[in-house]
């Protein structure tokens, strides 16, 4: 068969339609193909129960890189995020702690239980901000090889040297900390309310198996300080109608620029010829070649499923084997027949018109971990629920709403084997419900539908391996030049003209689109393509 694109793209997630709509707009002829009927991958909306759009998997959005909202002009595509305002703490001794946009109003908040920390927190938040900016110098960028002499790579080791070198002495140092620490032992060096630090600390353990107490944490607790909406950094907000406005907003931008997307066409693997890529597989048998072929897909999905061992050398086999995903999250998505209100601050209020943590406290959040150090889902677990009916209108029926709860702990691993989840599925949701219900008098008397969503089910509708949520831990040895494998780090796989453009390569996870657009440069750049 002949060659008929350029580009071959695998998976329809958000990385792999950003990836698409740069290189379409480069004028290279691209064909994305998606296995589901729907485009996305995790960020995507479903009416799963009618009238109720669910943003079924990612629920929010901050990461998004601007400059790729500008150079693809997502807007005139559909791209629109409504801001949240608030961070609300529901405690079970019937006080709360609301968190808000308004630097003054946070500071009435948490007055109320530590005037230290009510002083702090504007630093603090400062300080993070600044550290924030000067991160987007590392995600915006391919990251440099540190093991090579060649002079791109020691300019830009260059570069990073003079934006480090930038901080100062008492921010390099807290840098340091900041790379090693735990979530808490950072927070410790603020903050004394355990209040505040509780649901500050549950940033640092989003998508990993690890505890608040994890060393290393601190940093995935920075990479939600990254984020910017419309110029303002730390800011979080829905998409709307669901995150899927995101993906098909990048969906939309590609077609508008040639690309070619096609759905419900599962890749069964490459096609792979004297060592080299030269096309896809389809599930139906069909063929399809191209000169460069770009897996959307986690590592080890690329490697051991599309490529093949047979065509791995022994080092890189190792090395993707050894490559962390260790799903550790669930989701459980409520279609409610009214306005859920907490009995602690009870009302419609502007309180509940952003995230709502259920993080009592840090002992709390630990015992979570312990059990799902142990192969359980925790009994007593850390929610994070939204409510994007009460900005977003359009995504349940008028006076219905829509509760949204992500939760940690749920490991991929049980103890009875992954593959024994079903059975326990439903038992996991009504954990979620009965926790949420301690806050939300008559909850379930509320719900008109209920979905359920292990990590298990994560891997089987979605294809992220263990419910990864991240295609890979943000663990300190899985980041930079290191992600997914070393020597590897540039979008590159060790088969020639295949190359991988996911949240399994660097910068890494959430819906930040930069993994997609590096890919695309990187290849433009290099011409490869």
């Amino acid at each position: 068969m002949s060659t008929k694109y350029d580009a071959i793209i695998i998976g329809g997630g958000h990385n792999g339609l950003i990836c698409a709509a740069y290189l379409a707009k480069a004028g290279r002829n691209v064909l994305v193909l998606e296995k589901r009927h729907v485009l996305g991958g995790a960020a995507v909306s479903e009416e799963l129960h009618p009238g109720f759009k669910f943003s079924v998997a990612s629920y929010v959005v901050s990461l998004f890189r601007p400059h790729i909202i500008r150079e693809l002009n997502l807007a005139k595509h559909g791209y629109q995020i409504i801001p949240m305002d608030c961070s609300f703490l529901p405690l079970p001794n019937g006080d709360s702690l609301a968190r808000w946009a308004d630097p003054q109003r946070s500071r009435r908040e948490i007055s109320r239980f530590s005037q230290k920390d009510a002083e702090t927190y504007p630093e603090f938040s400062r300080v993070m901000t600044h550290m924030g900016k000067l991160a987007k110098e590392v995600i915006d960028h391919p990251a440099p090889d540190i093991t090579s002499l060649k002079i791109k790579e020691l300019t830009s080791l260059l570069r990073l040297a003079k934006v480090f070198k930038g901080l100062g002495p008492d921010l390099l140092h807290l840098n340091t900390k900041l790379v090693t620490l735990s979530a808490v032992d950072f927070l410790d060096l603020w903050f004394e309310s355990e209040t505040l630090k509780a649901p500050m600390s549950v940033s640092g353990i989003i998508g990993t198996y690890q505890g608040v107490r994890s060393p290393g944490t601190a940093y995935v607790l920075l990479h939600h300080y990254m984020g910017q909406l419309d110029g303002a950094f730390r800011s979080w907000g829905f998409s709307k109608g669901g995150t899927g406005g995101v993906s098909l907003a990048c969906a939309e931008a590609a077609k508008s620029f040639g690309a070619e997307i096609r759905t419900e066409s599962a890749v069964q693997q490459v096609h792979i010829k004297n060592g080299k890529a030269v096309g896809v597989v389809l599930e139906n048998g069909d063929e399809l070649h191209a000169k460069q072929i770009i897996s959307n897909l986690d590592p080890n999905r690329t490697y051991l499923k599309m490529i093949g061992e047979e065509h791995l050398d022994e080092d890189v086999l190792k090395e993707v084997k050894r490559f962390k995903l260790r799903g550790s999250s669930g989701k459980v998505n409520l279609a409610l027949d009214r306005v859920p209100e907490f009995s602690c601050r009870p009302g419609d209020g502007d309180h509940i018109r952003g995230d709502i943590a259920i993080a009592p406290s840090i002992d709390y959040l630990e015992k979570a971990f312990d059990q799902a150090k142990y192969g359980e889902f925790s009994q007593r677990p850390y929610i994070n629920a939204v409510i994007p009916s009460l900005t977003d209108p359009s995504v349940a029926p008028p006076g219905k709403h829509i509760l949204s709860c992500f939760v940690q702990y749920a490991p991929y691993h049980i103890k009875e084997g992954a593959e024994n989840w079903p059975k326990y599925r439903e038992a996991f949701g009504d954990t979620v419900v009965d926790t949420m219900a301690e806050y939300i008098p008559g909850l379930k008397d509320m719900i008109l539908y209920r979905q359920v969503l292990t990590p298990w089910d994560l891997e089987q509708q979605m294809g992220l391996t263990e419910g990864n949520i991240f295609q890979g831990e943000l663990s300190l040895e899985q980041l930079l030049f290191q992600r997914p494998i070393a020597g590897y780090s540039k979008y590159k796989t060790s088969v020639r003209n295949l190359w991988m453009c996911g949240s399994g390569t660097h910068p890494g996870g959430g819906i930040m689109g930069a993994s997609g657009e590096l890919c695309a440069k990187t290849m433009l750049k290099s011409r490869s393509i």
